[in-house]
């Protein structure tokens, strides 16, 4: 691939199948890790990804390629094979993948190389999605999104480049499925970031932060429980949501 089109633009898009359960992981990297299978798994994606970069860096490509490095989701916390985390972990953040809106399980880093164009070791605090990749593609490549539309994604250069400061999302809205879950706002002239949740899984057991009685939690019927009004969190002082608020803890 590479040889054919190192001379021209070209567009590479891989999807790992690391880390994703069942873990599959080649005798080469089976017990690399201290940290189990799991880490077995991230050690083999991680060379796998290095493999990437070093033929754009040996053809000469690092300076004119964009590299942008992303998950889909936050760990499957149900995914155990005894005492053993198979699915991941996601640091304090609660929830994880399939939970609708709760941090867990959509709030993932993006990394980004690009050392002719992007300063090194920069960090960006803003939230974005993977719904701006197609935009940013689009205007790398010298081309217009459709004006017809309303698109849900926006271009990520400027934000990375610092020419704005600002994501251009002022909100996101989080399914799960078809269901609206919550609504994140990120305030943009005080920098506060507020969400709210009209629906959250119900954990089973109860005090687990997962549904490992179900395998994932459901998105609908008795699998949730509705919230009128709704939850309400402000992430930027409380990313963790373990503080709901109310009129009388934030009359605004």
């Amino acid at each position: 691939f590479y040889f054919r089109n190192k001379h021209r633009p070209f567009l590479l898009f891989v999807s790992l199948l690391h880390v994703h359960t069942p873990l599959i992981t080649t005798e080469k990297f089976q017990g690399r890790s201290r940290h189990g299978l799991y880490g077995d798994n991230v050690e083999e994606m991680d060379w796998m990804v290095g493999k990437l970069l070093d033929v754009i860096d040996k053809e000469d490509l690092k300076n004119t390629t964009f590299i942008y490095f992303a998950s889909d989701h936050g760990g499957f916390l149900e995914a155990h094979r005894g005492n053993s985390q198979l699915g991941g972990w996601n640091g304090i953040y609660k929830g994880g993948k399939g939970m609708g809106g709760w941090e867990g399980g959509i709030r993932v880093p993006g990394i980004f190389r690009w050392p002719g164009v992007l300063p090194a070791g920069t960090v960006i605090d803003e939230p974005t999605s993977l719904m701006d990749i197609y935009p940013t593609v689009v205007q790398l490549a010298g081309g217009e999104v459709p004006q017809d539309r309303v698109l849900d994604g926006h271009t990520l250069l400027p934000l990375l480049q610092g020419t704005e400061q600002h994501s251009r999302h002022e909100f996101l809205f989080h399914y799960c499925g078809v269901f609206l879950h919550a609504v994140r706002w990120h305030q943009k002239d005080s920098g506060t970031i507020w969400k709210a949740h009209y629906a959250t899984p119900v954990f089973q057991p109860e005090a687990s932060g997962a549904c490992f009685k179900r395998g994932i939690c459901t998105c609908f019927g008795d699998g949730v429980a509705h919230h009128d009004p709704p939850l309400l969190f402000k992430l930027s002082q409380d990313p963790s949501e373990a503080n709901p608020l109310s009129a009388d803890t934030e009359p605004l």
